[in-house]
């Protein structure tokens, strides 16, 4: 009996996450592009040396950024480089492919590799984004480059934050001797060793993108989830309600890090999504209320 309540308990949450889900297109994909256009990127494939790596990285960025799905929210930023006055050449936002080829085409290689600061920066934004969505939806930084970093305490600094926070990093290195750094701390690590790998390399991290809805209805996912024991699913009960951290990476030096996110204290509250509505969302609230009152009144006939 105690195992049927708590999948019914589950139940209740999960139709009150899809519910939430589905208002106010919350659940938006976000990715923003960290692309490297220091002055090694105008040096030619090593397998190919009718192309330059920016060449072919924006050809492939073009091509694959083309098929990405409609209503993703695409990001573009590219360190060093001239010919761009802002490094947000295409600022977090909905995809628009004219746009977005256009402000692909302005940079040109020039400078050096500062790519830890660039991380902090894009991670920063998609937080940002990931506060306004209520914390759903995908967030992940794609880095293109060619090199290592030149801040690389920023990288070692920076890298497990950003993880921590439950943003995907993902890391292609464009005709690089040996393997990037980043290879065994990000979430996926690709080598392109010409301009066909290095399509290809975008076109897998891409794909990835858009796949993140469920069709599962009520039913279904009470079938689904009752032979979970109650362990279990009181476990993926507080996994659903407890939001991963929104809480911008700081500057300065953080010696130990949390393998996973902290709980709220008094001086750095992770607020729930709910608390975070305006007047405009207060029809997830009163759906949530039902659904608990709902379920006190079946929990109690169960219990009988």
């Amino acid at each position: 009996m105690k195992q049927v309540k708590v999948s019914f308990l589950l139940l209740c949450v999960f139709i009150f996450v899809q519910t939430s889900i589905a208002d106010n297109g919350v659940h938006t994909d976000n990715i923003v592009i960290i692309l490297d256009a220091s002055g090694s990127m105008q040096d030619k494939f090593r397998a190919d040396e009718t192309r330059s790596k920016m060449d072919a990285a924006k050809e492939a960025l073009k091509e694959v950024l083309a098929k990405v799905p409609d209503g993703t929210n695409i990001g573009l930023l590219v360190f060093s480089g001239r010919n761009i006055r802002d490094e947000w050449v295409y600022p977090l936002g909905p995809k628009d492919t004219a746009r977005i080829i256009a402000a692909i085409d302005l940079p040109q290689p020039e400078g050096g590799t500062p790519l830890g600061r660039y991380m902090r920066i894009g991670a920063n934004r998609l937080l940002e984004q990931r506060e306004k969505q209520y914390n759903y939806g995908n967030y992940r930084l794609l880095i293109v480059t060619d090199g290592e970093a030149q801040d690389q305490a920023k990288i070692e600094q920076y890298t497990p934050e950003i993880l921590n926070r439950q943003i995907r990093v993902d890391v292609i290195g464009v005709d690089m001797k040996t393997d990037h750094k980043l290879a065994t701390d990000a979430d996926s690590y690709r080598r392109a060793d010409n301009p066909g790998e290095l399509v290809a390399a975008v076109s897998q991290i891409l794909a990835e993108t858009g796949g993140t809805g469920t069709d599962i209805d009520g039913e279904d996912a009470f079938e689904y989830i009752a032979p979970l024991s109650s362990e279990v699913a009181l476990d993926l009960i507080q996994r659903i309600t407890t939001p991963p951290s929104n809480t911008a990476i700081e500057t300065t030096t953080v010696k130990h890090m949390p393998s996973q996110p902290k709980t709220p204290t008094p001086q750095q509250p992770i607020q729930q999504p709910v608390q975070k509505r305006s007047g405009g969302n207060s029809g997830w609230l009163i759906i949530g209320l039902v659904i608990v009152i709902v379920g006190f009144i079946v929990f109690r006939r169960m219990g009988r």
